[in-house]
């Protein structure tokens, strides 16, 4: 591999997705050595106890990747922010076990990371040619637009639902302190990183070959209060200047029909 381009860490979130890590490594691996792209790989299992260790384990024979364990903490977010924590290299890429993020996608997502000061890089499926699968279910179809269209005015991106993005360290280290709820880390990092010059790069969503879907109707409640959160963060001052307002005129309002 021709080292000249940065280095990256690639860092994958999985819980039961066994079948899906050795596809995974030999497609990433092959597109960036193809590219001159030095990387690892720090896969982030909760405890799944599907093979997934033993798998990377003789993965690692062969490419820079290893898997960390976690027996106590659960969730995506978490585990992207653990990943970060044992991460070597100084420029981010998270994306999802299962095949739907393409691997051959990584390189072009990384070279954007040094253009025109650029501090985040969103994989899109809905701007400049991304596409999702024809027999995608409507009611996915349906959420995903819905929950996009709620997080616009936080962050001004066709897919701030991807979880397929890459970002440079420092925007996680000098963030506001995170306390991310379900599976939306990307959003998170974005608004709580104050980022501020983003790029986006189209991809074609595919169908997940093996394993089961995480979607569940629990995550579209926890996106809601996560989503909560992230609206107070970035417009507290705002609301509390329009309750001050509210307040003084109910106030100026009793007062003129007690005068």
């Amino acid at each position: 591999m021709s080292h000249n381009r940065p280095a990256i860490s690639i860092i994958v979130p999985t819980y039961r997705e066994a079948p899906n890590i050795e596809p995974l490594v030999t497609r990433a691996f092959a597109s960036l050595e193809g590219a001159g792209v030095p990387a690892e790989m720090v896969i982030v299992d909760d405890n799944s106890q599907d093979g997934t260790e033993a798998i990377v384990e003789s993965l690692g024979k062969r490419f820079p990747v290893r898997c960390v364990i976690r027996t106590t903490d659960r969730g995506l977010s978490s585990a992207v922010l653990a990943g970060f924590q044992q991460a070597r290299h100084d420029r981010f890429v998270v994306m999802d076990a299962d095949l739907q993020h393409p691997p051959e996608m990584i390189p072009a997502i990384a070279a954007e990371l040094d253009r025109d000061g650029c501090d985040f890089v969103l994989a899109t499926r809905y701007a400049g040619g991304g596409k999702l699968p024809a027999d995608w279910p409507w009611h996915r179809r349906l959420a995903s637009r819905t929950a996009t269209w709620l997080a616009r005015p936080l962050a001004p991106l066709s897919d701030p639902m991807s979880g397929f993005f890459a970002m440079h360290r420092n925007t996680w280290t000098d963030a506001a302190p995170l306390d991310p709820i379900g599976f939306k880390i990307g959003l998170e990092l974005y608004v709580k990183g104050r980022c501020r010059r983003p790029r986006e790069v189209p991809f074609t969503f595919g169908l997940r070959p093996a394993g089961e879907s995480k979607f569940r109707l629990v995550e579209q409640v926890r996106y809601l209060r996560h989503l909560s959160r992230l609206y107070w963060f970035r417009y507290s001052g705002l609301v509390m200047l329009f309750g001050l307002v509210l307040v003084g005129t109910i106030a100026w309002l009793v007062w003129r029909a007690l005068d």
